[in-house]
C-alpha cells in the first residue's frame, strides 16, 4: 500500500517461532529476529558488533505455518515486510512505543547455510498444480508450453531449433 514502510533486514531469530490461529482458523506465527551490525575497528584491527536491532514479526496464513515447521531459535534469516509503529501503556501507566514488522517474505539466508526447498502440495501457498511426472515446478507453467514465448522456464521449448544457440538451463 503507498505510504507503508517497507524494509528488509537480515538477522537471527531470538526464539522458536510461535503459531497461533484466529478464532477464524486463520495461522498467525509470531517470532522475533536481532539484527546485530558488525564494523571493522582499525584501531585495534578486530571486529566489533554494534547495537542490536530486535524485531517482533508476525507472519500470516500459510506462510506463517510454513516458518513454524521450517525455522528456529538461531537461525540466521531475510524478512521482508511493513514496519508498523504500535503505542500502548504499560501496567505501571507508562506510555510505551514498539516497532514491529507485517511480515511479506521470509527465509533463511544461504551464507553460512543449506536448505533443501520443499513444495506445499496443492491448496498451500501458490502452487496451482501438482507435481507431474516428478517435475515440482510443473503446476507453476501453462499447460501449453507454446503459449510461453522462449525463456529458460520452458522444459519443452519448440521455437528454437536444436542448436541454434538456446539452452533451456536458467542464465545464472
Amino acid at each position: 500500500m503507498a505510504g507503508e514502510t517497507v524494509i528488509t533486514v537480515v538477522g537471527n531469530l531470538v526464539d522458536d517461532p510461535e503459531l497461533r490461529f484466529t478464532p477464524a482458523g486463520a495461522a498467525v506465527a509470531k517470532f522475533r529476529i536481532a539484527s546485530t551490525p558488525r564494523r571493522f575497528n582499525k584501531t585495534t584491527n578486530e571486529w566489533e558488533d554494534g547495537d542490536a536491532l530486535f524485531l517482533t514479526c508476525s507472519v500470516w496464513r500459510q506462510a506463517a505455518e510454513n516458518v513454524a515447521e521450517s525455522l528456529a531459535r538461531g537461525v540466521r534469516v531475510i524478512v521482508q515486510g511493513r514496519l508498523k509503529q504500535r503505542s500502548y501503556e504499560d501496567g505501571q501507566g507508562v506510555k510505551r512505543t514498539v516497532y514491529e514488522l507485517d511480515v511479506d517474505e521470509v527465509g533463511p539466508t544461504l551464507a553460512r547455510a543449506t536448505v533443501k526447498v520443499t513444495k506445499n502440495a496443492q491448496g498451500g501457498g501458490q502452487q496451482q498444480g501438482a507435481p507431474q511426472n516428478g517435475d515440482p515446478w510443473a503446476g507453476a507453467r501453462p499447460a501449453n508450453s507454446q503459449q510461453q514465448s522462449g525463456g529458460w522456464g520452458n522444459s519443452q521449448q519448440q521455437s528454437a531449433p536444436q542448436g541454434a544457440g538456446h539452452s533451456d538451463e536458467p542464465p545464472f
